[in-house]
């Protein structure tokens, strides 16, 4: 293994299916813009593997956060808690709802959503009132929640939805990384009011761009179509009730999203499979950490992400990820936590310093579909050898 081994990326796409098929009855039929027989299909066949009884399909997932925030009732000046691990696109759909972010850190095993400071939160940093949960030190009323399932993962639903219950809060799951994941026997994303799917061309599935909103509530699932869709009321007129979003997903995008919902099990199964391979290739190597769900999370380990304790394993995780570039494999950190962003850093927040620890240690190893055995070896072996080169100079 070298420097001139074939490039491995971090995540690509996998496109085996009836993808082609399916856009090409697109291109034929000229049903290529946001209305067609994919769109209502991708809804209806999403709807029905998570169990929701209703889907709505946009752009992208960032599309899908910001039209169910407004649809649930976020209004400019509200705040909304969200996850302070996560990529921008959470908070940044706040910010376009008009509301305020309020960045909650991770707990420390399993990286999700640390809702122990929510708990200390509410009793210790707002009162209730008669518009909802007021934060004392801002004066604005606590609307929403959007919990981020991590990697793959899940936040745990019935604690954090116990919390929102009792205060009143809306939740509204950012699932975009963890289709197919299971919570207590419930799909992610079906457990809040609303919940939020992103297909992204690094997802377990991809539509090449592409978000859903899924939600058991009629008049939710209508309105958040209403509003996507510009808010136009149907019939022959261009008539808007209200200034609404041009998010609707487009056919020949929604065909390739039902190419691909018809490999998802498959696709989800090969992520456990590899999963599986690298715990048994590093688990055992000092220094290194592998990122696992708890029991009662069936997850999907979108990206695979060790952590790297630099003093017992010899070098950082930013030094681990310059040795596998060196041998042509792509690796990434963490995002960087929003309360370091500078487009969120003045955001009120609620910390313990998980996610700064995080960002600096983590680092997220090749988890595409397709990942083959041969694959595997190759980084796990980059992983070892530079914890061999590392260990050599400490001796040395």
């Amino acid at each position: 293994m070298t420097a001139s081994s074939p490039f491995l990326p971090l995540c690509e796409p996998n496109i085996q299916g009836n993808e082609w098929a399916y856009v090409k009855e697109c291109l034929d039929t000229a049903w290529v813009s946001s209305v067609g027989r994919f769109v209502d299909k991708f809804e209806q066949v999403a709807a029905d593997y998570v169990g929701a009884k209703y889907a709505v399909a946009v752009v992208n997932g960032t599309a899908a956060i910001h039209a169910a925030l407004v649809t649930v009732g976020v209004e400019p000046g509200d705040e909304v808690l969200c996850s302070d691990l996560t990529f921008v696109a959470t908070a940044n759909a706040i910010r376009h709802a008009g509301a305020h972010p309020v960045l909650v850190d991770a707990e420390e095993q399993h990286w999700q959503l640390d809702i122990s400071l929510l708990e200390k939160f509410a009793e210790e940093r707002c009162q209730p009132s008669e518009q909802g949960l007021r934060n004392r030190n801002t004066g604005r009323i606590i609307r929403a929640i959007v919990p981020v399932h991590v990697l793959g993962g899940a936040v745990d639903m019935s604690r954090l939805n116990k919390w929102a219950s009792k205060w009143n809060v809306v939740v509204v799951e950012d699932a975009a990384e963890a289709l197919g994941a299971d919570y207590r026997g419930r799909r992610v994303g079906t457990m809040g009011t609303m919940g939020c799917f992103s297909f992204n061309g690094n997802k377990v599935i991809t539509c090449g761009g592409g978000g859903i909103i899924v939600t058991d509530d009629l008049k939710l699932a209508e309105r958040a179509k209403h509003l996507t869709t510009t808010a136009k009321v149907p019939g022959e007129e261009y008539v808007h009730t209200e200034i609404g979003f041009n998010y609707r997903l487009p056919n020949v995008l929604a065909a390739i999203g039902c190419a691909q919902m018809e490999l998802l099990d498959q696709f989800v199964d090969a992520k456990r499979q590899t999963a599986a391979r690298y715990r048994e290739a590093l688990g055992s190597l000092e220094g290194i950490k592998l990122w696992d769900a708890p029991a009662e999370v069936n997850a999907t380990y979108w990206l695979h992400t060790i952590r790297v304790d630099a003093q017992r394993f010899g070098c950082s995780a930013r030094q681990l990820m310059a040795h596998l570039a060196n041998l042509n494999i792509q690796c990434r950190p963490l995002w960087q936590p929003m309360h370091l962003s500078p487009a969120h850093q003045a955001c009120d927040s609620i910390l313990n310093g998980v996610s700064t620890r995080l960002f600096d240690e983590c680092l997220s190893i090749p988890s595409s579909v397709s990942l083959t055995s041969s694959q595997i070896d190759r980084v796990t072996a980059g992983i070892v050898s530079c914890a061999a080169e590392a260990g050599g100079r400490k001796a040395a």
